[in-house]
């Protein structure tokens, strides 16, 4: 079979010239994973991100589903070989779904929605609601997102207890990661454009923002 790489868009398009002797090679393909995996996504969410493969069996409708290279999801001997299967992703069981469809002959067509949104569209948003960074506290990773809506902070997985702090001119949103003090300031930029500025600070130090 033949594979597409990835659009922009996050649909994979996979045509199969030959059922028994399926056989392609995956970059950075999660160890271990069948040959039968057809596509995959990386969704940043707040509490994580989540590498998810599909694998169809064409043969035998055979639908698996892994998340960070764990099986979550199996469906053996599917008679019917397009549709949709819906599943959790992460702490806070964002729904996502994938759909299958038929294009012609062989070809099938896999596409994800993360919470009813496409992928490019869920992603291109988690830009605007979310501010990230990524830094080593002594001397491990850690990722802290901050949730812009609801203010919700995120530090490797796990929802923060936070206190806020209102000035005239920001805000300041508290929380503590181990010994750490640890705050998220929120203040105006005067500029349409930029809106808001959200800054984090670690004992006083300053973080830099990444874009994931």
């Amino acid at each position: 079979m033949s594979l597409s790489g990835a659009a922009l868009d996050g649909v994979w398009r996979l045509r199969h010239h030959n059922h028994r002797q399926a056989t392609h090679t995956w970059p950075a393909r999660s160890a271990g994973m069948s040959a039968d995996v057809v596509a995959m996504w990386d969704v940043s969410l707040s509490d994580g991100i989540f590498r998810i493969e599909f694998e169809h069996g064409t043969a035998t409708g055979r639908r698996v589903i892994y998340i960070n290279g764990k099986e979550v999801f199996r469906r053996d001997w599917m008679f019917r070989l397009v549709g949709k299967e819906t599943f959790p992703v992460g702490s806070a069981g964002t729904k996502a779904t994938i759909n299958i469809e038929a294009i012609t002959g062989f070809a099938y067509e896999y596409t994800l929605k993360i919470d009813g949104k496409s992928f490019q569209t869920f992603m291109a948003n988690r830009s605007k609601t979310s501010k990230t960074w990524l830094l080593k506290l002594d001397g491990a990773d850690c990722r802290i997102v901050l949730e812009k809506d609801t203010m919700n902070v995120w530090c490797n997985g796990q929802q923060m207890e936070t206190t806020g702090d209102f000035g005239d001119d920001s805000t300041e949103t508290h929380f503590s990661v181990g010994d750490h003090d640890c705050f998220i300031t929120a203040s105006s930029s005067n500029k349409k454009r930029s809106g808001i500025i959200h800054s984090l600070l670690i004992d006083g130090t300053r973080v830099p923002e990444v874009m994931e």
